[in-house]
């Protein structure tokens, strides 16, 4: 600053001087015989200014000049907050977002992220940029409960607490991601896929995802001032060993040929009830009707019964009589027809009579 006054001053004393011997570029006048200028044509300039005056307007200048360069302010974007560090020292509290002055040299902002950010645990890693909040990792290759090597895919989404930004970072580090979320989803995955045999872990998928989960939640909320917040884990795959996957297919189709059995048999038993149920329907029917027309003959024969009592007990010897007599006077009507004929009487006189044509022996006909 000392030096920039001091070129100021010196400035001054120029213009002061060359003031003094006339200022600047003179005019060359031309006589009419002729002659060149001697040099080129320029305005006269003042530079009349008070000492003072000029001292302090390269002061300023000077000034803006070592604050552009010194840069004695930080801005911090929304997703961001500021650790700041005074001789080394970081301050408790994170910067907000927001305008912020510091004192050049003295004191420095260091910018640290705190939106959502993402790990990738894959096998075949994609190269991001670093500045997407992507990070790609290999997957975590652990051992299984008989010791067999299994690879897990994993994408972990988590962001720096903003709350105690700064606290994080003067314990872990600005490497704070390797030092907290890969250690502990390595080792919770290590121990979850540990309790489990290989050929089980496709089928235990949502379990084991689940207690991947939960673990990497507690082990995280039981750090001081909880650094990191999680906010999600997805299991996205489990690569089993080739022979283990050999395995699992034999047992499928195993377990699929089974199935398709139990279903023929299903089918077979299905089949076997309709049809006797079919046949049971069948002899119902038949059963049925033959009640039914066994029912018919015994009610008919008890009406033809009843009818027949009925009748006896209207049989009256005045009645016999009387019908006698009709059947003798219609034999008498035959007799004037056919002289020849003969009427038999039966015991009792009662009908029916019988007659005799005697002229065809061979002709009888029996009369009621």
């Amino acid at each position: 600053m000392q030096e920039n006054i001091k070129m100021a001053a010196d400035m001054n004393d120029y213009f002061n001087k060359k003031k003094s011997e006339g200022g600047g570029y003179k005019k060359s006048s031309n006589s009419s015989g002729g002659g060149g200028p001697t040099g080129p044509q320029m305005p006269n300039m003042d530079f009349n200014m008070g000492g003072g005056k000029a001292a302090v307007i390269y002061f300023i200048i000077a000034v803006v000049v070592m604050l552009i360069l010194a840069k004695p302010f930080t801005i911090i974007e929304e997703g961001e907050r500021g650790i700041l560090s005074t001789n080394g020292k970081y301050q408790e509290q994170a910067l907000l977002p927001g305008l912020h002055f510091i004192i050049p040299v003295i004191q420095k902002v260091y910018i640290v992220d705190t939106k959502v950010r993402i790990i990738n645990y894959a096998s075949h890693m994609e190269s991001t940029s670093s500045s997407s909040g992507i990070v790609p990792k290999r997957a975590v290759t652990v051992l299984d409960k008989r010791g067999l090597p299994v690879s897990i895919e994993l994408t972990v989404q988590y962001r720096l607490n903003a709350q105690f930004a700064a606290q994080t970072i003067s314990n872990w580090g600005f490497s704070w991601e390797d030092k907290i979320i890969n250690p502990v989803v390595r080792d919770v995955v290590r121990n979850v896929i540990g309790k489990y045999d290989a050929e089980l872990l496709p089928m235990k998928r949502d379990s084991i995802a689940t207690e991947i989960e939960e673990g990497l939640r507690t082990n995280i909320a039981s750090l001081k001032n909880t650094p990191v917040i999680l906010q999600s884990v997805q299991l996205r795959d489990i690569i089993l060993p080739q022979k283990v996957k050999d395995q699992i297919e034999r047992v499928q189709i195993a377990k699929q040929e089974v199935q398709k059995a139990e279903q023929e048999v299903q089918r077979a038993k299905q089949e076997a009830l309709k049809k006797a149920a079919q046949a049971q329907g069948v002899a119902q029917q038949a059963r049925i009707e033959a009640q039914g027309k066994a029912d018919a003959i015994t009610i008919q024969a008890d009406a033809q019964a009843k009818a027949n009592l009925l009748i006896a007990k209207s049989l009256t010897q005045p009645l016999l009589q009387l019908e006698q007599m009709k059947v003798q006077g219609k034999f008498n009507e035959a007799l004037k027809v056919n002289n020849d004929a003969k009427i038999f009487l039966t015991p009792g006189g009662s009908t029916p009579n019988i007659w005799v044509d005697t002229k065809d022996i061979q002709k009888r006909t029996t009369a009621r």
